[in-house]
């Protein structure tokens, strides 16, 4: 009997990991592809700020930029794409509580054809219920 109600508390937990998994990967999803078709309603329905939310992009030349958090729900319009499209793989996630870090690869192509390689460490928090980003670090990387 003390080994089945283990067995169903591990079952609970590992769905409940498992429902947030899926919930943060769909997130990260709508927050790509919103990006490049330029949707910024719904690209900043994925967002939420904190005093502590931070934007960190490295540039291919070696040099960053530390991003205005408020950017990523009202950019200039030159800023977001116009079409084209986004693939997400590799991710990698730390799930405590109400917080968790993800990485990722992301490939993404502007409606020119141009594709485009980063990594992503992303920063959420489950707030009301549902997963937000509130930071991320993007890097460029090279495809061979």
């Amino acid at each position: 009997m003390k080994y089945a109600f283990l067995l169903l508390l591990f079952a609970i937990s590992y769905s409940h990991a498992k429902t947030d998994e899926e919930a943060i990967v769909s997130l990260l999803k709508k927050e790509s592809s919103t990006w490049r078709s330029g949707d910024i309603k719904a690209h900043a329905s994925c967002w939420s700020f904190q005093p502590y939310s931070r934007i960190i992009i490295s540039m291919p030349d070696r040099n960053s930029m530390d991003v205005p958090p408020a950017m990523m729900i009202n950019p200039p319009e030159h800023m977001v794409g116009k079409g084209g499209g986004s693939k997400n793989s590799n991710y990698k996630m730390n799930i405590n509580g109400n917080n968790a870090w993800v990485t990722h690869d992301e490939e993404s192509t502007t409606i020119d054809g141009v594709t485009n390689y980063t990594y992503k460490i992303r920063i959420l928090e489950k707030i009301n219920g549902s997963w937000k980003l509130v930071g991320q670090s993007i890097h460029p990387r090279k495809m061979d």
